[in-house]
């Protein structure tokens, strides 16, 4: 675990501009090294959540549990930069040029709300409670033994004095809704969301009503990538190193937009679970979507078919499906919404897709 302190002093000089003050962590067993945490907007407030929660431990005497801390662990990382850095000088040697330490946090979204710490707090007096009564079911302890429980009797005690907590109403959902997310090459996502009861589909999402305002990003993100594809090649043919010209961040950007949004829906429809496609038929379904569009583009020709199978998936956005389910995973586990598996039809609309996607779920959850 780690400590977080708030430094009073600025890290710039931009005349009447008053920056906030650095934050800063040092880690046990490391010596006195102090490091500063610099992060974007999305990551900030969690850090300034540590720091309140420090401050308020700190303040009080150890009357509060660092168990009940929204940020449970740390740790550093050392990430090494591509290129040859800075050019010119004699910095190039000094590897804080090309390199530089990352800090990775994990965090229980829970704590961030006073009820969903409420929920934590009652698992961990019920865990307490076990570890305690399993510990003198043994009989005679010894002094390891006997320190451990006193360590957990005064944690029992601290986490009934929890840190002060914005309120937020829990998720409350229907099981009997569910969102369902197809997934296909030209139209990368697909929303449904269906009453299972009553067989009724409550609304459809294409992927350009997904995004918005942010659709105009999907030409951008394809430009990039068929700019670095040809760069690879080049570089390919000359025998040079291809590392640099991997994808860009903007593909990531908007799969966590894309991720956002279906969570969205999920919450405005109080939906019971987001039910994703298995992955390991998606080769199937691309090549059934090409092979669609081939023939109804070349009714009458296999040979004009497969040229247009051809130029067509040069032409259309490829896209890093396990990179969206990935995001949405990691969404719907912050909102606490369920997530099911199913397998995807090949055949059909993307809606038609994602609506069957539902009812497939559906059926394994009564069968098992």
């Amino acid at each position: 675990m780690f400590r977080a302190k708030s430094r009073q002093y600025y890290r710039s000089n931009l005349g009447n501009i008053i920056l906030p003050p650095t934050i800063c962590v040092k880690f046990n067993g490391i010596g006195e090294h102090t490091f500063e945490i610099y992060c974007d907007s999305r990551h900030l407030h969690w850090f300034q959540r540590f720091l309140s929660d420090q401050e308020i431990k700190k303040s009080s005497k150890n009357q509060h549990s660092s168990s009940l801390f929204t940020l449970r662990s740390g740790r550093i990382g050392w990430q090494e930069g591509k290129g040859k850095g800075v050019r010119g000088s004699a910095a190039t040697a000094v590897p804080w040029n090309l390199h530089h330490l990352t800090l990775h946090c994990a965090v229980d979204t829970r704590l961030w709300t006073d009820e969903g710490t409420k929920l934590v707090i009652e698992e961990k007096t019920e865990d307490i409670a076990k570890n305690i009564t399993k510990a003198k079911e043994k009989g005679e302890l010894n002094d390891k033994q006997l320190a451990d429980i006193k360590r957990q009797k005064s944690t029992l005690a601290k986490i009934n004095n929890p840190f002060p907590r914005p309120s937020k109403p829990l998720y409350k959902s229907q099981s009997h809704i569910l969102v369902g997310v197809s997934l296909g090459l030209e139209k990368p996502a697909t929303v449904a969301v269906v009453d299972v009861i009553s067989g009724k589909v409550l609304t459809y999402r294409s992927f350009k009503q997904l995004l918005g305002d942010n659709y105009k990003l999907l030409n951008r993100q394809r430009q990039q990538k068929q700019a670095l594809s040809h760069a690879r090649q080049i570089a390919q043919t000359q025998a040079a190193p291809t590392n640099e010209y991997g994808d860009s961040e903007l593909g990531q950007y908007i799969d966590r937009l894309l991720a956002k949004e279906i969570i969205a829906i999920a919450q405005k429809y109080s939906a019971g679970s987001i039910v994703l496609p298995k992955l390991d038929g998606m080769r199937e379904q691309i090549n059934s979507e090409i092979q669609t569009k081939a023939e109804e583009k070349c009714p009458e020709c296999i040979e004009a078919q497969k040229n247009y199978a051809k130029q067509y998936r040069r032409s259309v956005n490829q896209w890093s499906y396990s990179r969206l389910i990935e995001n949405i995973e990691s969404q719907a586990a912050k909102a606490r919404i369920a997530l099911e598996e199913s397998k995807q039809p090949i055949r059909g609309s993307p809606q038609d897709k994602a609506k069957e996607l539902v009812f497939a779920a559906y059926k394994s959850r009564k069968k098992s």
